[in-house]
């Protein structure tokens, strides 16, 4: 009971207007990328999550499956960090998918498909998606999620710049209220769904709206090293740049090496 758990990049992300629930109506493009942790999950004598002491998120799944499922909390799981904390790219979500897929195939009786996506979706916004296959549009708060035929054939340079710290959401969603960043939700959303519908290659996806939450200048260098698009991933730091060609996404990475991590990936379909 070992898999992958894929980071993700937002491919756009426009944010409307707070909702009843407190949180924030948006719509996202949701695109796996080719670096991932690893999840190991076992049955076992007693509850127990190694390998990542910063972990909360898959034990909060796993205990929430108990519950749900009506057992006893009974598994082992291993995390192997690959991806990093704090980034924009999910990876704490894509751990608890990830655990929360396997412990429930361990199970005599596994919950379907809805009532597990549901339980995803009470542990964060971006969980659910990582049960699915595929670039997903998201909706609502992010967990409504359709399927996209998108191009899956380019190069993707991530670079999380030095020093970068990710603020809390709650501060990212306070400062996005304040600056008035509700307004013209209607008109980017629309430009948004528009946009989508008219890729057909990958330099199409270079007309997707920029991030609503965040931006950075590191999308302009990746820009001017030869990216078709760059943004920022999520609430940030994570800055991603879309290349055509592999060897253009490598000097691009080598040329920011000093400035951040950087990392050469591509688009992956599944876990």
């Amino acid at each position: 009971m070992r898999a992958p758990a894929p980071a993700k990049i937002n491919l756009a992300l426009v944010v409307g207007p707070p909702r009843r629930d407190g949180k924030h109506e948006l719509l996202t493009v949701y695109q796996r990328v080719g670096i991932a942790d690893r999840i190991d999950v076992v049955p076992a004598e007693h509850m127990r999550v190694d390998g990542f002491p910063g972990d909360t998120l898959v034990r909060e799944a796993l205990e929430r499956l108990a519950v749900h499922a009506a057992v006893e909390l009974r598994w082992r799981a291993r995390i192997e960090k690959r991806i990093p904390v704090a980034a924009g790219l999910a990876g704490g979500s894509s751990d608890a998918a990830t655990a929360l897929r396997l412990a429930n195939g361990t199970l005599d009786e596994p919950l379907p498909p809805d009532e597990l996506h549901d339980l995803a979706a009470g542990l964060g916004a971006d969980v659910p998606y990582f049960l699915y296959d595929g670039p997903r549009l998201g909706s609502g708060d992010g967990t409504a999620l359709a399927a996209l035929d998108l191009p899956q054939d380019y190069w993707i340079v991530l670079a999380l710049p030095n020093g970068a710290r990710k603020p809390s959401t709650a501060d990212v969603y306070a400062a996005f209220d304040a600056r008035g960043g509700p307004e013209g939700w209607d008109a980017r959303r629309t430009a948004l769904l528009d946009a989508l519908a008219a890729v057909s290659r990958p330099r199409d996806l270079a007309a997707l709206p920029a991030n609503d939450l965040a931006s950075s200048p590191v999308a302009g260098e990746l820009r001017s090293l030869g990216a078709f698009r760059a943004d920022v991933s999520g609430a940030g730091p994570t800055v991603y740049g879309l290349f055509h060609h592999k060897q253009h996404a490598e000097a691009a990475r080598r040329a920011l090496r000093r400035a951040a991590r950087t990392w050469l990936t591509a688009p992956a379909w599944y876990g």
